[in-house]
């Protein structure tokens, strides 16, 4: 990765790409300091350390909720957003003739998310602050004006956020969304390190209890970057052709299936439907909703409850199945071989490699959703059997910077090899 990055400032073009990034990068953290007045955030840091939904997103926003900055909601409207129209483009038929036109349908379709994270942000903006509102956080509860100033303070951020990330796409390196959540995620890593010293400082864990914490979460990101490099490739055979008298003798390749494709989706998953009851719970603390949910499966804070880990692990895997199902096709893509005039070795053309396919894929995302489910549930297990209680290193977090930090390493080498092969035809 050095070596890629050391290659990339070389050259001119690339150089250039490289410090249009820092610049946006160092905007939108300026950004996530600049707090929206009214709002007691020593409230919503407590809201957020609950381990509560917050505490995710909180951990997207690089602490920017915490601190109820203008930044609060991040990229979070346009991540939903796009979750949405890629299930959408399912269902739809309008959107699915859409994903099959090529680029230009695909600009359309993330032209469409873009307009609909709009209103998304301004529905995700009122919970919020209803949110503030139940936690007490506000200086000036029930002022109208403060509540229209939240709305449309965090709503315009997050869309100028949405810009800022279409504009590093564009101009600079990598994807730029994906890159406002790694630098998100990273910056939290001081505060946890910080957090580790001073339960050593207070003699809470040990040095030897700190190592061995270390040792463990770098065990974690080696087998999260080589999941996230490891693929399962389905060997296809083409057929020769005659093409005007010429005999084209035919070709062997495979398809690639990444084993942690859809990790991420699917912890998020999850986590929305494991901590939604929670979260609910907050708006109407004395109920008898909330009350059951404490007591439930779905709460974290209930003593000895192995069940919330193990049913966080179980819908980690089902919904990383389930967004695989959904977005690859089998029946698709074996139709497409078939026109092609390719096959599977040992497998008939139609619907028997359909199937085979599709039970490929299964088994693919059920192993990818099982180290999912694995990499998720580990700071919770870390918060509950040892004594590094509050540090939440984050699975999640650690999942999405390596998939982000392996995606832009693979798109400078993409544009090194280019402007390689266009310095040797000059």
């Amino acid at each position: 990765m050095l070596s890629t990055l050391r290659d990339a400032w070389k050259v001119p073009e690339l150089r250039k790409r490289i410090l249009f990034t820092l610049f946006m990068v160092i905007i939108f953290r300026v950004g996530n300091f600049i707090a929206v007045p009214g709002i007691d955030t020593s409230k919503l840091t407590e809201l957020t350390g609950s381990g509560s939904l917050l505490g995710f997103y909180d951990l997207l926003s690089g602490g920017a909720f915490s601190r109820f900055s203008i930044f609060a909601m991040g990229v979070i409207p346009f991540i939903n957003s796009s979750i949405i129209m890629q299930l959408l483009t399912v269902a739809v038929p309008r959107l699915e003739q859409l994903s099959k036109e090529g680029e230009e349908g695909r600009k359309k379709i993330q032209e469409y998310t873009r307009y609909a994270s709009i209103p998304l942000g301004v529905v995700q903006g009122f919970s919020i602050y209803a949110i503030i509102s139940r936690a007490g956080a506000l200086v000036e509860p029930g002022n109208k004006l403060s509540i229209f100033m939240i709305i449309f303070t965090v709503t315009t951020a997050s869309t100028f956020l949405m810009w800022l990330g279409d504009k590093i796409t564009e101009h600079g390196i990598g994807n730029g969304i994906s890159l406002i959540i790694f630098v998100n995620i990273i910056s939290r890593f001081p505060s946890a390190v910080s957090g580790m010293l001073k339960l050593q400082e207070v003699e809470i864990v040990n040095f030897v209890e700190t190592i061995g914490f270390i040792a463990v979460i770098i065990l974690l990101f080696v087998a999260v970057v080589v999941m996230s490099l490891s693929e399962r490739r389905i060997p296809i055979q083409y057929a020769g052709k005659t093409n005007a008298g010429r005999m084209y003798k035919g070709q062997s390749t495979h398809i690639p299936i990444n084993v942690n494709g859809a990790a991420v989706i699917g912890i998020i998953f999850a986590i929305s439907v494991m901590q939604f009851p929670m979260t609910i719970g907050q708006f109407w603390p004395n109920s008898a909703f909330a009350q059951f949910v404490t007591a439930s499966a779905f709460s974290p804070f209930k003593e000895s409850n192995w069940q919330y880990p193990v049913l966080y692990f179980l819908l980690t895997i089902f919904f990383t199945w389930f967004y695989t199902e959904v977005t690859l096709k089998p029946e698709e893509m074996a139709e497409n071989m078939n026109k092609s005039s390719g096959f599977i070795p040992g497998i008939r053309p139609g619907e028997p490699t359909a199937i085979y396919i599709e039970r490929v894929l299964a088994r693919v995302a059920v192993l990818g959703g099982a180290f999912a489910g694995i990499i998720a549930i580990s700071p919770i297990l870390a918060e509950t059997y040892t004594n590094f209680k509050g540090i939440y290193f984050g699975g999640t977090g650690l999942l999405i910077i390596v998939n982000v930090a392996i995606e832009t390493v693979r798109q400078l080498q993409s544009q090194l090899l280019v402007r390689h092969y266009h310095g040797f035809l000059n």
